[in-house]
């Protein structure tokens, strides 16, 4: 009998075939009536972003050896849990890094270098206006402020640094564990000097319960009041509450925000109707190749449930 693995949101189909070559696979959306009798019987469960692998699943579940989750963070993980009751967790930690650098960077230049389009039949007139009025700024003239020095701020870091800027970064880290991580050279500021020097600060930062909220009103009254500020890394870093006071009184910055919380962001979210406050649906680490890679988490899952070591347990 082959073992039987559930999947409860979106998968790459090639790796959802291979896996379907190792076990039963059983399709079953979170969010759909009947999760709970699918996933009775299951081994293993297979996960994305907001299915809550919680007490309750795990409950409904008590054959389960392992639960797979297709991407990096584990936030919606409670792993004490898992680990009460012997189910494994296994994930892919650097599976979405390259997408998530490119994206930032690309939400950086989209706020550095305007570039509108010429419109059908421009004249004379509209194509030097244009060229008169879209002028932008170099990133090797700015200060970009990295909040978390994973691999993610790591490796955005360098990149930045290879463009010319000036890099800072703050993390739980010290200074001298982070420098042995790294072969470029950077600025280790705190957070209040970080906030206050920086042109663009974007976030990093992990999910542990401490980083909730972390940006708070006293963290954006210390940013410059043209900065521009991103965060794709989870919603629920930032009290946008705060956000939305800040930005409302500040009309020269800026925010871009990948992700929310909740998610989608409600209708009566504070950050609706601010001009300056960008809203995205989530996309900084959807491309074929990320979401390929986080699918591949399926190689862990069959590890698991053939008695071998995964390559990638969460803790």
């Amino acid at each position: 009998m082959k073992p039987k693995v559930v999947i409860t949101e979106r998968l790459d189909e090639s790796c959802a075939a291979w896996l379907a070559e190792h076990a039963e696979v059983v399709w079953h959306r979170f969010d759909e009536p009947g999760i709970s009798e699918a996933i009775a019987d299951a081994d293993a469960v297979v996960v994305r972003t907001y299915t809550q692998v919680d007490a309750a699943l795990l409950d409904a579940a008590p054959k389960l050896k392992v639960v797979g989750r297709a991407g990096v963070g584990l936030d919606n993980f409670d792993l004490e849990a898992c680990k009460q009751r012997g189910v494994r967790v296994v994930y892919t930690p650097d599976a979405n890094t390259q997408a998530v650098v490119e994206y930032v960077l690309g939400l950086m230049l989209d706020h550095v270098r305007p570039r509108t389009p010429l419109p059908d039949g421009a004249d004379d007139e509209t194509f030097h206006e244009l060229r008169g009025t879209e002028v932008g700024v170099q990133l090797d003239t700015m200060t970009l402020g990295i909040v978390g020095f994973g691999r993610i701020g790591k490796k955005l870091g360098r990149v930045a640094h290879t463009l010319g800027m000036n890099v800072w970064a703050c993390d739980i880290l010290p200074e001298t564990e982070l420098r042995k991580a790294v072969d470029f050279p950077f600025e280790f500021k705190t957070h209040a000097e970080l906030y206050a020097g920086s042109d663009i600060v974007t976030l990093h930062a992990d999910g542990r319960a401490e980083n909730r909220a972390m940006m708070d009103a006293a963290a954006f009254g210390a940013m410059k009041e043209n900065v521009l500020f991103i965060n794709a890394a989870r919603g629920f870093l930032v009290d946008h509450a705060a956000l939305s006071a800040w930005f409302n009184k500040h009309p020269d910055a800026k925010a871009m925000l990948d992700v929310h919380d909740p998610e989608p962001p409600p209708p009566d979210s504070p950050l609706h109707g601010l001009e300056n406050v960008v809203l995205l649906p989530h996309l900084a680490s959807r491309t074929d190749t990320a979401l390929r890679n986080m699918s591949w988490v399926v190689r862990d899952v069959v590890a698991v449930l053939e008695g071998r070591e995964p390559a990638y347990p969460a803790g």
